[in-house]
């Protein structure tokens, strides 16, 4: 019999993969307003509100290092990362639930730690832990949320709403967390080579809290209500910047002109970023990732409400597909976008 043919996980990449399941996937329920393809799915609830959902996994060895993250500070980011998802579609988190794997190199008062972070992040963000489940690996340790969380329709904001001539914005600054994982990795190696070394990490708090302890931007949702601003289209910011615009054009059937110079980066990041690893701040900002900011469009008629707020930049607009997604340097060069962030398979 003829060998069946194999298609390797890394040719289809993680949205390959999530659109080949998506195509299988036949909504039964008229309940679901929206379902695979978007930070969370909205299900009608017969009230004025829709309850959204988002599952996250985290997985040791993939998507973090126990020898330089702390248990409190896992569990922390697990929850931020999750409500974050929720904070992705405008909405509010309300509850989640937690599941482990669990392998026996892990004792009760590991998981109390782990837990430690778990329950500082409900107390922050309002949310209650309601549910899951615990089994045992061989694979080290695993964390799947599910996060839940409540918006009215109107409010919802979806990846696919932008329109030609929209503000592309974003909150907060970008690249951080990456360089605070670069640190990180730098001091395990030499570590490795020298176990008798101190870690070289003093004046880098900010980075490293950026990637260890991640916040979910849950405030802003809060701000934008208060504006009277709803996003045409909003993602957050967990594979790079230039991943997300992506989606953005690709969900919304658009281009996208980003400005090299309106590109939100830290002063620590752009040192560092330069003058220890000798990369690119805007190679950071664009492809690190782990940021958990949010990236947002906004018709123009709404710039004026947001035009003075602190937290918030504007860095390029939507345009035609057929102009494509770009980035416009400081030298005055149209570049096409690339998405170089993190791959999943």
């Amino acid at each position: 019999m003829a060998d069946e043919k194999r298609t390797e996980l890394a040719q289809l990449g993680e949205f390959g993969l999530i659109d080949r399941l998506k195509a299988g996937a036949t909504l039964r329920q008229a309940s679901t307003q929206h379902g695979i393809g978007d930070d969370a799915a909205v299900i009608a609830t017969g009230g004025p509100e829709c309850l959204l959902v988002s599952t996250d996994m985290l997985c040791e060895h993939i998507h973090f290092d126990l020898s330089f993250h702390p248990l409190p500070h896992l569990g922390y980011k697990a929850v931020a990362v999750n409500v974050s998802d929720i904070a992705a579609m405008n909405a509010t988190p309300t509850q989640l639930t937690v599941s482990l794997g669990l392998s026996n190199r892990f004792s009760v008062e590991a998981v109390d730690a782990l837990y430690q972070g778990i329950h500082a992040a409900c107390e922050a963000y309002n949310v209650d832990l309601v549910g899951g489940d615990t089994v045992s690996s061989r694979a080290g340790l695993v964390l799947s949320i599910t996060a839940l969380g409540r918006a009215t329709p109107n409010r919802i904001a979806y990846r696919s709403g932008a329109k030609k001539g929209d503000i592309l914005c974003v909150t907060g600054d970008l690249g951080a967390a990456y360089l605070g994982l670069q640190l990180l990795l730098r001091e395990k190696a030499e570590f490795g080579a020298n176990p008798q070394m101190q870690p070289q990490l003093e004046g880098h708090e900010y980075l490293l809290r950026r990637q260890l302890r991640p916040e979910a931007r849950t405030d802003f949702v809060h701000e934008l209500a208060e504006l009277g601003v709803v996003p045409t289209a909003m993602i957050d910011i967990s594979d790079g910047l230039a991943s997300e615009v992506l989606h953005l054009c690709r969900q919304s059937g658009l281009g996208a002109a980003l400005y090299e110079d309106k590109l939100p980066i830290d002063r620590l990041s752009y040192d560092v970023a330069i003058s220890e690893f000798k990369l690119s701040p805007t190679t950071c900002a664009l492809n690190g990732g782990e940021d958990y900011e949010l990236l947002f469009t906004i018709g123009q008629t709404d710039y004026d409400k947001l035009k003075n707020h602190p937290d918030v930049s504007f860095i390029g607009f939507m345009q035609g597909a057929n102009e494509g997604a770009v980035l416009l340097t400081t030298a005055g060069q149209k570049v096409p976008l690339q998405a170089q962030g993190w791959a999943h398979f």
